[in-house]
């Protein structure tokens, strides 16, 4: 059967059927099911039950000829049986029968050229909510006899028998390539479809069609420039992307074409705990009629959200298309990148707090997707916690690291006045306890100074490690801030604390080496000090 049969045959089978509802009509729907509530913005409330996240350790791809010797097997990547994944997904169709299900056509990928026909059954309306709120919308001229490339098929109260179907517990996400369906079960954390469609997302532009996915936010300028910033949670993507002199191309998850960058999806998934309106006044707004909350709670009395309350789970999110935030671009295309920004919060107070990268230590770089946490609260965790993630989204990379670093330094060449700049919105001073945080005001005079090319005629120092060129003056930024040795009152400590983060980056590359060319191998940073 294609995808379109099979949705068919659990339309045909279901108790209703409920094809493209609009938002107002799923919300209606939801408040009847008993699935969600209204906050007093208007935006639907619901949990996810069991799981209020990603589940990575049941998290499967289909191992069978396209992508035996093309997937990067591991512990990302776990191999399911063709076979077991056949006998799994006749099981979800059929768990499908005599419930009402809501079936959601969308697609992926801003640009023409890239687009990914989806077709999405869900069993709440909820989750087709969010479906629409993530992905992106055809026109209503386009859904007439609609062919869906891809099929997502989500039960959040089917149950796998783990020894019987193959799966590690009842829970499971599995992705098959070349039935090119994901089968979601077990979890209502809405989060899995998402990821499911960035992953495959993942293997097909770069495998397929040369192009380069990213973990990242892009914004585009009043003079069409366009700037892509890559950064773990808590480096501060999404509020450096959030610029009013800036329209915001997507928050998330992107391609770079040849000549375009292009938003996956139409719509952010963000987080809401400790949300203010003062902080983030764009998500805050957002959070209104036709947009869906995740495990958040009330304050007592009301029904106003208390985004202070984790009592669910510190991951309380909220769903909404991308038209509920101002200054966006439409559609949301923008050129290829002028420049390109790797964010880290460095809790070592180690890396400078701007610097220039060459082409191999951009590639490095991007493989390493390196941030710091400050020390936690358990008892002998005193100092900062190094956290690598390949390429800033190593959960989601169904292809070896190496793959995306060399399509990166290949569209680097071919356009050698693209600048790539590492941001440090980490410490200075010090370490985590000693220094202090960078100021936000500061990293965005930074990051403006470099998108409005003043930093291209300025004088620069090299870092005695990691070689990344430091310049040496920058508007509105005090001068002795811009090498970070200089902030260290103690400089044999900072030259101790330098090598010591320079191994520690060194040693998270050995599982990459085999899978590199010698030009990123020749970027490590280079500790005169062995740990």
């Amino acid at each position: 059967m294609t995808n379109k049969e099979i949705s068919e045959k659990v339309m045909q089978s279901a108790s209703a059927a409920h094809l493209n509802l609009t938002p107002a009509e799923l919300v209606q729907h939801a408040l009847k099911n008993g699935e969600g509530v209204l906050n007093d913005t208007g935006a639907l409330m619901a949990d996810t039950g069991e799981f209020t996240g990603r589940s990575p350790k049941d998290k499967f791809s289909v191992a069978d000829a396209k992508t035996e010797n093309t997937v990067w097997w591991g512990d990302v990547n776990q191999k399911f049986d063709p076979a077991k994944f056949e006998t799994l997904m006749n099981k979800v169709i059929n768990h499908y029968a005599g419930k009402p299900v809501y079936v959601r056509d969308a697609y992926a990928c801003a640009d023409p050229n890239f687009k990914l026909r989806l077709r999405v059954v869900n069993e709440t309306a909820y989750h087709n909510l969010f479906c629409y709120n993530l992905f992106l919308r055809p026109e209503q001229a386009e859904l007439s006899n609609y062919e869906p490339e891809w099929l997502i098929l989500n039960a959040p109260s089917f149950k796998a028998i783990a020894a019987e179907d193959g799966t590690r517990q009842h829970n499971f996400s599995i992705i098959d390539f070349t039935r090119k369906v994901i089968l979601v079960g077990g979890s209502g954390y809405t989060g899995e479809m998402k990821k499911g469609i960035f992953t495959v997302l993942n293997y097909i532009l770069p495998e397929e069609r040369n192009t380069l996915s990213m973990h990242c936010s892009a914004n585009i300028g009043k003079n069409g420039d366009t700037a892509i910033f890559f950064g773990l949670s808590g480096t501060g993507k999404t509020t450096l992307s959030a610029d009013p002199e800036r329209n915001l191309i997507g928050d998330d998850e992107h391609g770079w074409a040849d000549d375009s960058v292009f938003n996956f999806e139409g719509g952010c998934y963000a987080k809401c705990v400790d949300l203010t309106q003062e902080k983030e006044p764009e998500i805050f707004n957002a959070i209104k009629e036709g947009a869906l909350l995740e495990n958040t709670r009330f304050i007592p009395g009301t029904n106003s959200v208390d985004y202070t309350n984790i009592s669910v789970t510190e991951n309380t999110r909220c769903a909404y298309p991308i038209n509920h935030i101002p200054n966006v671009a439409v559609p949301s295309i923008g050129k290829a990148p002028e420049n390109i920004f790797f964010l880290t919060a460095d809790a070592f107070g180690v890396l400078p707090p701007i610097s220039k990268l060459s082409v191999g230590q951009a590639m490095y770089s991007f493989i390493s997707g390196y941030t710091a946490k400050v020390a936690g609260t358990e008892a002998g965790v005193t100092e900062p916690q190094a956290t690598f993630s390949a390429c800033f989204g190593k959960a989601f990379l169904p292809l070896h690291p190496g793959k995306y670093a060399k399509l990166l330094g290949e569209k680097l060449k071919a356009n050698p006045n693209i600048n790539v700049w590492l941001i440090n919105t980490g410490w200075t001073g010090g370490p985590y306890g000693v220094g202090s945080r960078m100021k936000l005001p500061l990293t965005r005079a930074m990051i403006t100074a470099a998108l409005h090319g003043e930093l291209n005629n300025v004088a620069y120092e090299q870092h005695p490690v990691f070689g990344y060129m430091m310049p040496t003056s920058c508007t509105n930024v005090p001068s002795e801030l811009l090498n970070p040795r200089n902030t260290w009152e103690d400089k044999s400590a900072y030259d101790a604390q330098a090598n010591k983060l320079a191994n520690m980056f060194v040693k998270n590359f050995e599982q990459y080496a085999s899978g590199v060319d010698a030009e990123i191998l020749a970027a490590a940073p280079k500790a005169t000090q062995q740990a």
